[in-house]
């Protein structure tokens, strides 16, 4: 089957795709928040032209899997991408995950895919680890009343929360001069407004508030860090730059004036970085 469904140990059913030749090395891509495994489609199709096996999932409460209320954790993120591992029998795996997504990825490589010996890289690209969240020990971080916002125009008016979200700070699309893509930000809120609202109101503090400073410690496979240095949404300083000094085994990238959707709109250049660190 090129696409299906895994249940977990909780009942949710989590969509994945899985594409390409299953003996080639498997890339496994991890979505951001609220999105699913379409925001990769120009990485699978890049990733497929080269002879890979690509396969990428919906987090739970997101895309095509189960609208669930419970489990809005990155631990249950993690246990739920293990699962569509286990499922596919997937060995020597990249994992490449994307702002959320990079948070899912380096606990998942921290707690099952290291554990298990079925990891062989991971890439962070705009990731929220170590912790986006302003405290006492995190004084570069993101205050509450910012989370505190999203969450609040999320119940207010999500699908208006999400089309001003794709057509300003995701993408650089506030910034001057920025080539506007109304097809991205119609995507962006088409795979926002698939998703639940539950899941993804309670995402905002599993992304915002959970300390990965110790998943990221225990990473020993190679390792490539990439951020924008204009992310207007996880600020490049308290993320990919933190992550390179934590993670042992780490290269670090930054794009000067790369947005935090920097995927989609600069595919042409991240996706031949991305391959020459997988054969690398």
């Amino acid at each position: 089957m090129s696409s299906g469904f895994v249940k977990t140990a909780d009942g949710t059913e989590i969509f994945f795709k899985d594409w390409g030749p299953k003996d080639a090395q498997p890339i496994h891509f991890h979505h951001g928040w609220p999105l699913s495994a379409d925001d990769w489609d120009a990485q699978l199709l890049f990733f497929l032209s080269k002879g890979y096996r690509v396969v990428a999932h919906d987090r739970r409460g997101h895309g095509r899997s189960t609208q669930v209320d419970t489990g809005n954790t990155i631990d249950r993120y993690a246990a739920d991408a293990s699962a569509v591992v286990e499922h596919l029998n997937l060995r020597n795996v990249v994992h490449i995950g994307h702002s959320t997504g990079g948070g899912e990825v380096a606990r998942y490589v921290a707690k099952f895919g290291q554990p298990q010996g079925r990891v062989a890289k991971a890439v962070l690209v705009a990731a929220i680890p170590p912790l986006m969240l302003k405290t006492p020990n995190n004084p570069e971080g993101t205050p509450l009343s910012v989370f505190d916002g999203f969450r609040s125009a999320l119940a207010a008016n999500r699908s208006q929360f999400y089309m001003d979200v794709a057509s300003g700070p995701f993408y650089g699309f506030n910034r001057p001069d920025a080539k506007v893509s109304q097809g991205v930000i119609l995507n962006w809120w088409r795979q926002g407004m698939m998703g639940g609202a539950v899941a993804q109101y309670e995402g905002i503090k599993a992304f915002s508030e959970t300390d990965q400073t110790d998943d990221l410690k225990a990473i020993t496979v190679p390792t490539l860090v990439l951020q924008g240095d204009d992310d207007q949404v996880v600020p490049y300083k308290d993320a990919a730059l933190l992550q390179a000094k934590l993670i042992k085994n780490s290269t670090l990238k930054i794009y000067p004036g790369f947005p935090h959707g920097m995927l989609t709109t600069h595919a042409d250049v991240i996706n031949p970085d991305l391959l020459a660190f997988v054969k690398g």
